[in-house]
């Protein structure tokens, strides 16, 4: 009778030390979703080779900043508005000459472009960045991939 008495009170501690593992597994998946999803770090950064850094390699190539002169646009509508914009393209020395000789294809880009966005559309939030999406898009249409690096605006008003 004390054998049935015992077995109950053995199986107990044993089945406690079968949670442990599973509650400290649980725990550090736990803890180790939680700091990449804050950003401490990336499990791709673990996977891909060390990047060799520019300065070391003596290569760095030399960044240069194009601008692209203002372009004007009339805005259809019963107010007669006016778009100004102004932006800069960013290259690296080699393709200068490339994209300075075809700036007035990146013009007419850019034109035909803001000339058929609704005028209403410019009143949303959030449209400059879609219309810088889409400028960087026809830029490297027109230039290429390689060339273009990004595209910045430095001036977007109205008159």
């Amino acid at each position: 009778m004390t054998e049935l008495v015992a077995a109950p009170e053995d199986q107990a501690p044993a089945k406690k030390r079968r949670l442990i593992p599973l509650i400290v597994v649980l725990g550090l998946a736990g803890a180790g979703f939680a700091s990449t999803y804050l950003g401490l770090w990336s499990p791709s950064a673990l996977l891909s080779s060390p990047a060799a850094p520019q300065a070391a390699s003596g290569e760095q190539m030399a960044v240069e900043f194009i601008d692209v002169p203002t372009i004007e646009v009339a805005l259809p509508g019963g107010r007669a508005r006016t778009l100004v914009l102004t932006a800069t393209i960013e290259t690296d020395a080699a393709h200068k000459a490339t994209v300075t000789h075809l700036m007035p294809r990146v013009l007419d880009a850019f034109t035909t472009f803001l000339s058929n966005v609704d005028p209403a559309a410019y009143d949303k939030r959030g449209v400059l960045e879609v219309i810088r999406a889409e400028l960087v898009t026809r830029t490297r249409f027109v230039l290429g991939e390689e060339p273009v690096k990004d595209l910045l605006i430095t001036e977007f008003r109205f008159k």
